[in-house]
């Protein structure tokens, strides 16, 4: 990449960092925690949505912002159909959301009275990485069957997180899963993050994701007072 190049990239970068920023503060002036979930396609962030939502919804006011490269609407239906506000940002090919596009996001939903705002990221282990969007969290959902050597292939993801959800544990006895390993390989590169292994079609170990949720709304509406 030539000098001129990364002075470009550099630019768009701190672009979308001064929006991202922006977005942050509308979210805080709402009272509202943000939360990015990123993985790779086929991990479970639509499961694993739903049965948040399912969850926390009795408590919690909840809305979602819908990344997809293409302009198909299945997981914002499902999300609707669960009658949680739901708008789809569709990125036209590209593999990541951005600050811009979570903006627009937000102006087509009615944020007031809302207490989480769930981003599904696009599905990729590689682009979203570099682009805030304005969430106080970012959540990376990895799967038992994707294997035990993600983290080592694609560290950047993991570095900014604060909470990895290993999803589908209910196929561990069933796939040749290295648990440790895979632990050590998070720890290595984020030793802060949590680690909460769970089944989003079980519902076993959900319990410590909406417990992680409950405790980080919590924070947010202790700090909007």
């Amino acid at each position: 990449m030539s000098v001129e190049k990364v002075q470009i990239v550099e630019k768009i970068l701190d672009a979308n960092d001064q929006m991202a920023l922006e977005n942050q503060q509308v979210f805080d002036q709402e009272g509202i925690l943000a939360i990015n979930i990123m993985a790779s396609p086929g991990a479970g962030k639509t499961s694993l949505i739903l049965r948040t939502i399912e969850g926390l919804s009795p408590q919690y006011k909840i809305a979602v912002i819908e990344g997809d490269t293409a302009p198909v609407t299945i997981d914002a239906d499902k999300v609707n159909a669960r009658g949680i506000p739901v708008t789809q940002i569709n990125t036209g090919g590209d593999c990541h959301l951005d600050a811009l596009m979570v903006r627009k996001g937000m102006q087509s939903l009615n944020l007031k009275g809302i207490d989480l705002v769930i981003i599904e990221n696009v599905g990729n282990l590689v682009c979203p990485a570099a682009f805030k969007l304005g969430s106080h969290n970012n959540v990376v959902v990895a799967s038992i069957p994707e294997g035990d050597d993600k983290p080592y292939k694609y560290p950047n993801i993991y570095r900014g997180i604060q909470c990895l959800v290993l999803n589908k544990t209910d196929l561990l006895p069933y796939v040749d899963f290295n648990l440790d390993y895979f632990k050590q390989g998070i720890r290595m590169l984020n030793p802060t993050a949590d680690i909460l292994p769970l089944s989003s079609k079980t519902g076993e170990g959900m319990d410590a994701w909406l417990a992680w949720l409950r405790a980080r709304i919590g924070e947010k509406k202790h700090a909007a007072k």
